[in-house]
């Protein structure tokens, strides 16, 4: 059962992310007839921490000790968690809640702590987009999900950036509690209760262009006739090649086919187009090449983890789609 609950902080705590936290678990909220929880923040180093914003201190009677009695800990994003070392005493309390059947939570950059405890080793994980690889680097025993909001691998449960950790909370209330309470607790946040897509629909990654000449040329004219389609046939005519040339010259300059090339730039142009036009669906699926609202969404789904429609609401408000 979930009743007690602890906010783990190191030094340099980011603000937003230990209110996640506080907000989720830290207020009573009985007259809604919502549970109210025993929660605490405790500190891992000192009573009094420095936070992400200047001149702002965390202050709180809590020591380590107050871990070994909560039904779950939540690790926050601090600003030093990606290079600094961590107390040995916070990593050993981690593993011992662990051990006990304690669920641990990360928002953010928290995961850090949680792979420098040995949590992460042979489980899915989540973190900010921004660090997947140096996540991965540090830690290579996990298995790192860059475009998911959160990874429940019971007990250890690991979140996204920032807004992610509300979901992260919300669905551990929701498993423990029931989807009654997490609604209730969302409705007061004004928030959902629960986000379709992932982290993909955030992430600009435009697949890598060469700078060699031989297919620089290319890709400047694919880019520019998204709307058309082609056949390597007719690309490898263009680089003067033969097929089988062009593709494995391809493969070698931007790490990928060219088939697979066009579907992510058409994708990208839809994103551009449905933050930034009134466009309709059908409309942009003429200008990207993918002729049917159906094959777009298909496919958008597919690269960006959510629907057209969506992804517009999320960038730029429900009136918009």
């Amino acid at each position: 059962m979930l009743r007690n609950v602890a906010a783990v902080l190191l030094d340099g705590v980011h603000p937003f992310e230990l209110g996640v936290v506080c907000e989720v678990f830290g207020l009573d909220r009985s007259d809604d007839g919502l549970p109210v929880y025993d929660f605490g923040v405790v500190s891992a180093e000192g009573r009094t921490l420095s936070t992400h914003v200047a001149g702002f201190t965390v202050s709180t009677p809590y020591g380590l000790d107050r871990l070994e009695e909560a039904d779950l800990i939540a690790v926050p994003a601090s600003d030093a968690n990606l290079s600094r070392d961590y107390p040995p005493e916070l990593l050993a309390a981690l593993r011992r809640a662990v051990e006990r059947g304690t669920r641990v939570l990360s928002v953010c950059s928290g995961v850090f702590v949680l792979g420098a405890a040995g949590l992460l080793d042979g489980r899915r994980c989540a973190g900010h987009w921004r660090h997947a690889e140096l996540l991965a680097r540090r830690f290579p025993r996990a298995i790192v999900e860059p475009d998911v909001l959160y990874v429940d691998e019971d007990p250890v449960i690991t979140s996204a950036g920032t807004a992610a950790g509300i979901d992260a909370c919300l669905h551990i209330v929701r498993k423990e509690q029931g989807p009654e309470v997490a609604n209730g607790i969302a409705r007061r946040m004004v928030v959902p209760p629960h986000r379709d897509g992932g982290q993909a629909q955030f992430i600009e990654r435009p697949l890598p262009r060469s700078s060699c000449d031989t297919i620089g040329g290319v890709l400047a004219w694919m880019d520019q006739h998204l709307d058309q389609e082609v056949t390597v046939e007719q690309l490898a005519a263009r680089a003067h090649m033969s097929p089988r040339t062009f593709a494995r010259r391809f493969q070698q300059e931007t790490g990928t086919t060219p088939y697979r090339w066009i579907l992510r730039q058409r994708v990208l142009l839809a994103q551009r187009l449905l933050e930034a036009t009134d466009e309709t669906v059908d409309a942009i699926a003429g200008r990207t090449g993918f002729g049917t609202a159906a094959a777009l969404r298909h496919q958008f789904v597919r690269a960006v983890g959510t629907t057209p429609n969506a992804y517009r609401r999320a960038f730029r408000g429900p009136e918009a789609a």
